[in-house]
């Protein structure tokens, strides 16, 4: 059967619907899935972001890879920073945008996290194949590039 371009446009809105119905679920589910460590989705993403660059990072570049704001990401660390889970220092190439590292307080934080959310990860995986994960990230991929090339 031939794909004719109004299936392909009913099928990338029936994904975007999805998505944005996915996104509302796993913001409050993170919420709930944190708080333990008196994290929000909001915080934890912060702190996956310095701790898989494997550096300190700036705001701006903390904010670049997990798709948001640099005045949303410097208001998370603003309060990751009152917490002590981050630490600034100095920024020889830019002396205005400080860097921001984890300290062995956020460092231990995030590790029970990243723990507690490979079992999680691996328990809704089951059902599907790694091809298929593999899949829906590339489709997710494309998405964003698509919609990154119509910002510049």
């Amino acid at each position: 059967m031939l794909e004719t371009a109004p299936d392909r446009s009913q099928a990338v809105s029936d994904l975007t619907l999805q998505i944005f119905q996915l996104n509302s679920q796993l913001l409050a589910w993170g919420d709930r899935f944190v708080a333990p460590d008196e994290l929000t989705s909001a915080r934890w993403q912060m702190l996956g972001a310095i701790a898989l660059a494997g550096a300190p990072q700036t705001a701006p570049q903390i904010a670049a890879r997990m798709g948001t704001t640099r005045q949303g990401a410097q208001k998370q660390i603003r309060l990751l920073l009152e917490d002590g889970l981050l630490a600034a220092h100095e920024n020889a190439a830019h002396m205005r945008s400080p860097l921001y590292g984890l300290t062995p307080q956020g460092a231990a934080v995030y590790e029970r996290v990243r723990a507690r959310w490979q079992a999680q990860a691996a328990a809704w995986g089951a059902e599907l194949s790694v091809r298929d994960w593999q899949a829906a990230a590339r489709v997710l991929r494309h998405l964003s590039a698509e919609i990154a090339a119509q910002e510049q």
